[in-house]
């Protein structure tokens, strides 16, 4: 009975065939697509974000001038070119880049909480008397009679369907706080710090 292994030239097996590493053209074609999307993403930032980004000089220069080009088709032809040159970045550099476009990822999400978090405390201002007295307790300096005010004013306009003008001012008011509150709070945190190094200065 013939070996169905052994052929004419002998056993055709894979065994002592080469391997090859390359990629192939799929997950070459999904690299592309990724750095594509990630020098979209540079694009689409503010300029003086985008050149505090770590990246060669030749691939930010080629994302400040897409960013400036208002005609489509020209808008079109520089992305293209700006895909070109992200494919230019090795992994540590494309690293690098993705780690900082997810710190403002990340930036952004906290904000948008914070900015929840001032929208409910002004609707608790507006619906209960004692929301103002937690809020002068939390913050001794702010203008109570004003805040009254606008309180007063803001609760009239959506009774009289009338533009949230004082509603508004009143967002402003709390964000206002929030951040010398923020301000505060750092202050605080490097003056221990000062405290720390004097204390382990000492001990020296």
């Amino acid at each position: 009975m013939p070996n169905p292994n052994r052929g004419s030239c002998g056993y055709q097996s894979s065994e002592f065939e080469p391997e090859y590493d390359r990629p192939s053209k799929s997950q070459l074609k999904r690299e592309m697509t990724a750095l594509q999307k990630m020098g979209q993403e540079l694009v689409e930032q503010a300029r003086e974000r985008v050149k505090r980004v770590p990246m060669p000089e030749d691939v930010r220069e080629a994302i400040l001038i897409c960013q400036q080009i208002k005609d489509h088709e020209g808008r079109r032809r520089q992305m293209q070119y700006v895909g070109k040159k992200m494919r230019t970045l090795d992994e540590a550099e494309i690293a690098l880049i993705q780690k900082t476009i997810d710190s403002w990822k990340g930036a952004s999400k906290s904000e948008t909480a914070a900015m929840h978090a001032l929208e409910r405390r002004r609707d608790k201002l507006l619906a209960d008397d004692n929301a103002l007295t937690e809020l002068m307790a939390e913050h001794p300096q702010l203008d109570v009679q004003q805040l009254r005010t606008m309180i007063r004013n803001a609760r009239k306009e959506q009774a009289e369907n009338k533009p949230p003008k004082a509603y508004r001012e009143i967002f402003q008011i709390l964000k206002d706080l929030q951040k010398s509150k923020t301000a505060a709070n750092a202050d605080e945190a490097d003056d221990a710090d000062l405290d720390e190094e004097d204390d382990e200065f000492d001990d020296k």
